[in-house]
């Protein structure tokens, strides 16, 4: 049984203009969930965040927040916080000042603000810098010093604009887990923005791919990296190969696409008709490259099948990863990642080689659309 709502978004529309912003998004979202709204520039992602926040109002629809209609409520009286993607820090306030801004202006005793500064400066490891002000602090410090201070009114909703954006790639990848460790342990409700695949499959339990005002499918990241719904989306997130083809064979237990030069044999049926257009989603890291052709069991059906032989047009290397990109005797590119377990690279495959590609039944994706 799933857990009952905590923020309900019901037929949500934003209008500017003419243009459509947002277009008719529904989901719930669960009482300590981390929600991530994944898109490019443009696809309505902090409209809706906005439209949570306070900031826009609703063409047509209706949020709820713990049975609460946020209908006609100003930003200021939303039992939510906000935190910018350019953190919106006070540079003239040490990071204790900071923090306390937000209690000081409701009002709360010296003593309650005093103690729950010094919890959330704990909480973001930051004790040692409490009387430093932001130009004192790395893009990282500061990154906490803003999410400390959003937590510190204790929100029922934490809401984050591009939170890592600011940061360089290596300290935004070790701030992600940071941060939804951080998120976690408080057990606050989160839903954040985010253009950065990676940024959301790490911090998510959830994520939404958003395109044009609308959710393309909504679940876990493995669910939505391992088995997208549309073309749209395995495209989106992560290295994908899209093939295009034709099913020739289409069984309860498994589906033959013919893609000329790539025969896929996958390990089960489709919702589809023989002769119907599809696109085979294979992911890079699926498929095993060898100057050898791919063992195989002689009997099994699909013994002639997922597997082609091609030469080494292109490579990338990059430390842990290899990518490839193998051109097919037909002229089709498929490109390949191998992980580099091995320190020593004698007798790796290079330019112009010859190489055999195979990748097993399961490992492919049919989309439809």
């Amino acid at each position: 049984m799933s857990a009952p709502a905590f923020l309900k978004i019901l037929h949500i529309v934003k209008d500017f203009d003419g243009h459509r912003a947002v277009d008719d998004v529904s989901i719930d979202i669960a009482k300590g969930e981390v929600f991530a709204l994944l898109g490019s520039s443009g696809c309505g992602k902090t409209t809706l965040l906005r439209m949570l926040a306070g900031f826009e109002t609703p063409t047509s629809g209706s949020i709820t927040l713990d049975g609460r209609d946020l209908a006609g409520l100003p930003p200021y009286e939303r039992p939510m916080n906000m935190m910018f993607q350019s953190y919106a820090l006070f540079p003239h306030l040490s990071a204790t000042d900071n923090i306390a801004f937000g209690l000081k202006r409701d009002g709360l005793p010296r003593a309650e603000i005093a103690a729950r500064v010094e919890a959330m400066l704990k909480l973001v490891q930051l004790s040692a810098y409490a009387k430093r002000k932001p130009h004192q602090l790395s893009g990282g410090q500061q990154q906490r010093v803003a999410l400390a201070r959003s937590l510190a009114k204790k929100p029922q909703l934490l809401l984050l604009d591009e939170p890592l954006g600011a940061l360089d790639r290596k300290l935004r990848e070790e701030t992600q887990i940071e941060l939804a460790n951080i998120i976690h342990e408080v057990g606050v409700t989160c839903v954040m923005v985010t253009h950065d695949q990676e940024e959301a499959m790490t911090m998510a339990s959830r994520i939404a791919v958003m395109s044009a005002g609308r959710f393309l499918q909504v679940g876990a990241p493995a669910e939505i990296y391992e088995t997208p719904s549309s073309r749209f989306v395995a495209d989106f997130i992560g290295n994908v190969n899209l093939i295009d083809g034709t099913v020739v064979e289409n069984e309860a237990d498994h589906v033959v696409v013919d893609c000329g030069d790539c025969q896929h044999w996958i390990g089960h049926g489709i919702t589809g008709t023989l002769g119907m257009k599809v696109t085979v989603a294979l992911r890079p890291e699926k498929i095993r490259l060898s100057r050898e052709p791919p063992p195989h069991d002689k009997d099994a059906p699909e013994a002639s099948f997922n597997r082609v032989h091609g030469r080494i047009k292109d490579l990338a290397y990059f430390g842990s990863f290899t990518v490839y990109h193998l051109q097919l005797d037909g002229g089709r590119i498929l490109k390949v990642s191998q992980s580099n377990t091995e320190r020593q690279t004698g007798g790796a495959l290079t330019w112009d080689d010859k190489a055999w590609a195979g990748w097993a039944p399961l490992s492919p994706v049919v989309l439809t659309q």
